[in-house]
């Protein structure tokens, strides 16, 4: 209740809870917001801890104490805008993503030809001969196309993930020196590590992507220097804090990045995450590196938030789900060498894509196998059926019209048993689960590969031991699920996560 001048006279306790204001804070002062006569009129109202709420305001006339009063009526607002703002937010990101990754998928069927033919190429070129200045800037330029279409791909979550348990400060100081090399000795770099941490599951090549980008975002925003801070926590969510964040409630292990740099305004922080969105001049960034973290860590089901001020710094804010018990590291892969890469067995390959499939076909028949193609599943179910001999392998794109390359494989190891699988792609989609990730039982060879990524596989595959699983296991991986998140938090220091803001996909 206010008098004429906009002077309260009374509030009661829901105000003063609303206000986050005392009733001896409210009454003889001037309301917080102008009190004039309206009907559902929406205001936004400033509070003691710095936020603004978001209120429907309704004011009438009436009569306080003999005189004549305005009694003001407010109804939170905020929550309800958040939401509204998250759901715009999340349809857009999923829309790029969507956007993002079909060019993606495309141009890797495309990049998996120009970079394979050019490694041809290359092989018949010697070193002084005039052509093969050439053919290395086609390399070169196919690389870096390649890397594009890779940081499109973690954005729009479609690319394959293999999660491992990892232990987030061993790899934090497995990349120190690396880091320190990056950011320069004009930027300090302390580590802050927690006790007792756990183990998260993630794929360690794209979890040591995420830190890389965000150290260089943050040594971009410190020209003249500054200091940049890397903690560790462990944090538990309940049901109401997860549902805050847009993940599932649970424990969680968080990686805080900050820095001492120039900082944001809102207006950028809300699109930070957008691929191809940059504040950097043309020509110094992509605008994909924090994109790339965006769909990594949501891709492996957890979270991303960052706070920022102009002149304040910045801090970005990593969640990721905790595993419950934690699992020996898994013995490192084979290296293997470039020698004894070629074959005599049969391989059936399965490419609805001519250029790419003309590529295989080459490169398999050069290295010694027998190759059978076919450019669509029906057909390739009908060559297996009619085969009159063995076939070892079944080479297959994943993504295909008609029929997927793991319903054609099924398909394929019905008929024959013994035939091993080994799938090639570019993009993930359900075929794989939800959030493309794959286990140890299954090939997988990522467009775009070089004519000798591809034999290498090849014989990887088909000299597996013998109790390896000939096709990717029938029931489906599930997978995280698609989340994202953009928080407030306090620079330098893990806060209470319950201080975190929310941006779900």
């Amino acid at each position: 209740m206010t008098d004429g001048e906009g002077v309260v006279r009374f509030a009661n306790p829901a105000a003063e809870r609303l206000l986050g204001r005392e009733l001896h804070e409210l009454v003889g002062r001037r309301a917080p917001f102008a009190v004039a006569p309206c009907d559902a009129q929406e205001v936004e109202i400033p509070v003691p801890d710095g936020t603004r709420l978001i209120v429907e305001a309704r004011v009438t006339e009436t009569t306080w104490e003999g005189t004549g009063a305005l009694l003001a009526t407010l109804h939170d607002l905020t929550d309800r805008r958040r939401l509204e703002n998250e759901l715009r937010q999340s349809q857009k990101m999923e829309a790029i993503g969507q956007l993002a990754g079909g060019v993606a998928h495309d141009f890797n069927n495309l990049l998996t030809a120009i970079s394979g033919y050019t490694e041809l190429l290359l092989l018949k070129l010697r070193d002084g001969d005039p052509g093969r200045r050439d053919a290395e800037e086609v390399r070169r330029a196919a690389q870096r196309a390649a890397t594009l279409t890779q940081q499109l791909l973690a954005f729009s979550r479609r690319q394959m993930l293999r999660p491992r348990p990892l232990d987030l400060n061993a790899v934090i100081d497995g990349m120190d020196a690396m880091l320190r090399r990056l950011i320069g000795e004009h930027i300090e770099l302390v580590s802050v590590p927690a006790q007792d941490l756990g183990q998260v599951s993630a794929d360690p090549g794209q979890l040591e992507q995420v830190m890389l980008n965000l150290a260089v975002n943050a040594r971009d925003a410190m020209p003249d220097g500054g200091k940049l801070v890397l903690e560790t926590a462990k944090v538990t969510l309940d049901k109401s804090q997860a549902r805050r964040h847009g993940v599932e409630p649970g424990e969680y292990v968080v990686l805080a990045v900050s820095d001492t740099g120039c900082g944001m305004d809102d207006e950028t922080r809300a699109r930070i995450f957008e691929p191809f969105f940059t504040t950097k001049e043309q020509g110094k960034g992509t605008g994909l590196g924090l994109a790339t973290v965006y769909g990594i860590v949501t891709q492996s089901g957890g979270a991303v938030g960052v706070e920022s001020a102009p002149g304040a710094g910045s801090r970005f804010t990593v969640l990721l789900p905790r595993l419950a018990v934690e699992l020996p590291a898994p013995a490192p892969e084979p290296t293997g060498t470039t020698e004894a890469l070629r074959g005599t067995e049969t391989v059936l390959l399965v490419e609805d894509e001519d250029i790419v499939r003309r590529l295989a076909h080459r490169v398999l028949s050069e290295h010694g196998y027998t190759v059978l193609e076919a450019s669509y599943g029906d057909e390739a179910i009908q060559i297996a059926a009619r085969h009159a001999g063995r076939i070892h392998l079944l080479v297959t794109d994943v993504v295909m019209p008609q029929m997927s390359g793991r319903e054609l494989a099924a398909a394929v190891v019905r008929l024959r048993p013994d035939t091993r699988v080994l799938y090639m792609s570019g993009y993930t989609d359900s075929v794989f689960g939800s959030a493309g990730i794959l286990d140890d039982r299954t090939w997988f060879l990522a467009k775009p590969f070089t004519p000798l990524a591809l034999a290498r596989k090849a014989r990887e595959v088909l000299d597996a031991g013998s109790d390896a699983p000939a096709a990717f296991p029938e029931p489906g991986m599930g997978g995280a699920q698609e989340r994202g998140l953009s928080g407030a938090l306090e620079p330098c220091r893990i806060p209470a996560v319950g201080s975190l803001d929310t941006t779900r996909t």
